[in-house]
């Protein structure tokens, strides 16, 4: 155990640690090893001696009464004061420890490998402790990394701080295909420990990669001074955000969209072309549901409910702009109901034809027969 503070200070280094925290485990380690080797009965400390730079492995006895019960429960760990003055001089009183040291040299050769083996472990896992800290603070934000496999069910291998990460191909944007050394960007979604280590789990998929991205492009949101109140995503197809601006001299759409659209397009390139609708948010939910639903004109807006446990609104709009309050394959609605929370039913309003545009029908049609038979008088 000689100049084991040296070896100490160079894991830490080597392993990216705090020397504090590296002589904590190798303390930790050394009692559970002399436990096993000398009894689990003992109390023992670790004693740094600075002097010369290495551990002692110290058998702690506390100072009692002679009447003291725990001299009798524990003579392991408990002397009298009577038998201590015997062993160690005059010079002793109650609650003194008496310290034994116990040579590290007396371990078996078994002892000596498990405590290398076990030093070796508690090291691995303080170091996965600190990085499941580290990306427990990054849960929810962008990272970037370079990817290192791509199995047979497409799930994707990226490395990030060290660590082997993985995007499902469930989080994976509908279309997207990476390959060995390609660097991405993703969301981090889910950290935990499993039995071979630590386990992250990235996403692009989710609406927050959405609003990183824009945070990114857009330094109006990243200076807080818009804020991107909500965002739904259909990954790959289409995306709807809600903004609004904290001051009035800035435009949220403008702003986030930028120059002929240079900033939503980056944006958008960055999630395999990924169509994004932005409109402003606004607090009245009619008016809010109103913009969702854009490109669509909408005629009136009526909330049937609007509670924590169901959100209904009735949509009524003319017959023309249905498609277009749907959408391709229903995108549209189902993505201002995401933005909005609220369930909404459209109600189709038939235009009636007026008395000048059934006249104004019939003029075309008698010029259409008129031409028709002028052909054929031709």
């Amino acid at each position: 155990m000689e100049k084991i503070v040296d070896i100490i200070e160079l894991i830490a280094c080597e392993k990216g640690l705090e020397p504090k925290l590296v002589a904590q485990v190798v303390k930790d380690t050394i009692i559970k090893v002399a436990k096993k080797q000398f009894g689990e009965e003992l109390n023992y400390i670790i004693e740094e001696d600075e002097k010369h730079r290495t551990f002692r492995l110290i058998h702690s006895v506390l100072v009692c009464a002679d009447d003291d019960e725990r001299v009798a429960a524990d003579p392991h760990n408990f002397i009298a004061l009577s038998q201590a003055k015997e062993a160690s001089g005059d010079d002793v009183s109650i609650n003194d420890e008496i310290h034994h040291e116990i040579s590290l040299e007396n371990m078996s050769r078994n002892a000596v490998n498990m405590l290398f083996a076990d030093l070796e472990f508690h090291i691995q896992r303080t170091i996965e402790n600190q990085l499941f800290v580290s990306f427990k603070e990054m849960l929810g934000k962008l990272v970037s990394g370079q990817v290192i496999a791509v199995d047979e069910q497409e799930n994707t291998y990226v490395e990030i701080q060290d660590i082997r990460a993985v995007l499902p191909l469930k989080n994976r944007i509908k279309g997207e295909k990476f390959k060995v050394n390609d660097t991405i960007s993703c969301i981090v979604k889910f950290v935990r420990f499993q039995k071979d280590g630590l386990y992250v789990e990235l996403s692009r998929t989710t609406p927050k990669m959405l609003e990183a991205l824009l945070e990114q492009e857009v330094p109006e949101i990243k200076d807080g001074e818009v804020i991107i109140q909500k965002c739904a995503r259909i990954p790959g197809d289409r995306a709807k955000v809600a903004l609004y601006s904290t001051s009035p001299r800035i435009d949220p759409i403008g702003s986030s969209v930028g120059t002929k659209g240079v900033r939503i397009n980056a944006v958008s390139r960055r999630l395999n072309g990924e169509n994004i609708d932005c409109i402003e948010y606004a607090e009245i939910p009619e008016i809010f549901i109103s913009k969702a639903l854009a490109p669509a004109q909408i005629i009136a807006v009526k909330i049937l409910s609007n509670t924590e446990e169901e959100k209904k609104a009735q949509v009524s709009i003319m017959s023309d702009q249905k498609s277009k309050a749907i959408g391709k394959n229903g995108v549209n609605i189902r993505l201002a109901c995401m933005l909005t929370g609220f369930e909404i039913e459209l109600v189709e309003i038939i235009k009636e034809k007026s008395q000048e545009d059934v006249e104004s029908n019939k003029e075309e049609q008698k010029v259409g027969i008129d031409a028709l038979e002028s052909l054929f008088k031709a």
